[in-house]
């Protein structure tokens, strides 16, 4: 390489040089997959996504991610490759830039999670109950409770796949709440049948 060219190639960007760009969640999680300093897919990133993300915040849509990894890519947050396949298509692989590390770890430094914001659409049915029999009310709660059994398995699949990996600590971490979360959330739905039973046998 000449000196030139030595001297024109760009510097990694630190924390303090880095910009936040204004860019929605679903960005700054998309962005977030990457550095785990793993060059992914876009089918790779809604894997990962359905993975974790859906347990404590959501899952995008396949569109949505390459909609957001082609604007990070704009901004120089993420860069692309193309490696060959046996088909005709190549496939694209993203990876973090320096530049998109140090915006995410400023990002993550100098904001505050925003809210939570629950909707709970057994609980907007429970609330209604009373237009409802209680049989009904009955049947939606051990609905939700079968869907809850299915996202149980699925979390602890998570949890276990990712305590293999010392570099997923903190994803493991995020993982066993989410496993703990459902748990709970199970048990509420037990004293919620029992508080229906009650309700039911004083006939309101």
């Amino acid at each position: 390489m000449t000196a030139a060219r030595a001297s024109a190639a760009p510097a990694p960007a630190s924390a303090d040089e880095a910009t936040r760009p204004a860019i929605p969640a679903t960005a700054w999680a998309v962005l977030g997959l990457l550095s785990f300093d793993r060059e992914l897919s876009g089918y790779d990133i809604k894997q990962w996504a359905d993975a974790i993300l859906r347990f404590f915040y959501w899952s995008p849509a396949t569109s949505q991610i390459y909609a957001e990894l082609r604007r990070l890519e704009e901004l120089g947050l993420v860069q692309s490759r193309v490696v060959a396949r046996d088909d005709v298509r190549g496939k694209r692989l993203y990876a973090i830039t320096p530049t998109g590390r140090a915006a995410l770890e400023r990002w993550q430094l100098e904001t505050d999670a925003e809210p939570t914001v629950l909707k709970n659409g057994l609980m907007l049915r429970l609330w209604l109950g009373h237009l409802a029999p209680p049989e009904r009310l009955r049947e939606q709660v051990l609905t939700h409770q079968a869907q809850l059994r299915d996202e149980l398995e699925a979390a602890r699949h998570s949890e276990q796949t990712s305590a293999a990996d010392d570099a997923w600590a903190y994803p493991s971490l995020v993982a066993r709440w989410s496993r703990r979360r459902i748990e709970g959330e199970l048990a509420l739905a037990d004293e919620m049948l029992a508080d229906l039973d009650r309700l039911a046998e004083r006939g309101t």
